[in-house]
């Protein structure tokens, strides 16, 4: 008898042990991720180079950072845009507001209030907020907005629905307790609960989502690289090329 309570506990036990690898190895199947710390790595937000022209595609942004003798490590686009390759919202570059925020009211994701404010300050650290929290007093380096929230003080938006059919292929960036930025695509097309619940199973406190249908990564380490696109702003960390 006890034989069999012994072979039963085992078989429960690997059972156990196989499904967890099982969802962690789907988990890393239905998502791309990075995460940067800020005070260590240059994590930076671009829009145009140094002629003022709009860089568009996470090709032209490597060749203009290798012009720049470094190398590009990973990428991404950095939130919603106008026909003309315009941020909608926010943008900061290099402490200086090139695009004020927007917050008018109207129709489509970037609508969906409350929508929020990714940004890198002086002093190199990551954050994420709603965007009627945002306070710039000097210290902001880089930021950019898009919406909606997908965390809110690590709760899901009110307005995402569990289970629903709203599909696509989605690109974020929330914030971790060590205050690293954890930035991640879906590999499928996936609903905003789901993709929301993503970064608040990996402990973010708050998370924006930052585009759609267009969502691209540039991550070479991953094997996961997607250099075309026709973007407004871009995420990009980059690192000093080593010489010969």
């Amino acid at each position: 008898m006890k034989r069999i309570h012994f072979l039963l506990a085992a078989i429960i036990l690997l059972t156990g042990s196989l499904a967890a690898f099982t969802m962690h190895k789907n988990q890393e199947q239905e998502f791309i991720s990075y995460t940067v710390d800020p005070a260590k790595q240059d994590l930076k937000l671009y829009w145009k180079n140094d002629q003022g022209n709009i860089l568009k595609s996470i090709q032209n942004l490597k060749t203009f950072v290798e012009s720049k003798d470094s190398a590009l490590i990973f990428a991404m686009n950095a939130g919603m845009y106008k026909e003309d390759n315009t941020p909608l919202g926010l943008f900061i570059q290099h402490s200086k507001t090139l695009v004020p925020v927007n917050n008018a009211a109207g129709h489509g994701n970037f609508y969906l209030k409350p929508n929020g404010i990714f940004y890198i300050t002086t002093d190199r650290k990551a954050l994420v907020c709603k965007t009627e929290n945002f306070t710039n007093t000097g210290n902001v380096a880089f930021a950019t907005q898009s919406g909606p929230m997908l965390l809110i003080d690590g709760q899901i938006h009110p307005a995402f629905v569990k289970g629903s059919t709203n599909l696509n292929f989605r690109n974020g960036v929330g914030i971790l307790p060590n205050g690293k930025a954890l930035f991640a695509m879906s590999t499928r097309e996936i609903n905003f609960y789901d993709f929301a619940a993503y970064f608040q199973k990996s402990g973010c406190t708050n998370a924006l989502y930052l585009d759609g249908f267009v969502s691209r990564t540039y991550l070479p380490e991953k094997r996961w690289i997607q250099t075309d696109g026709n973007f407004g702003a871009m995420i990009g960390v980059t690192e000093k090329m080593k010489k010969q």
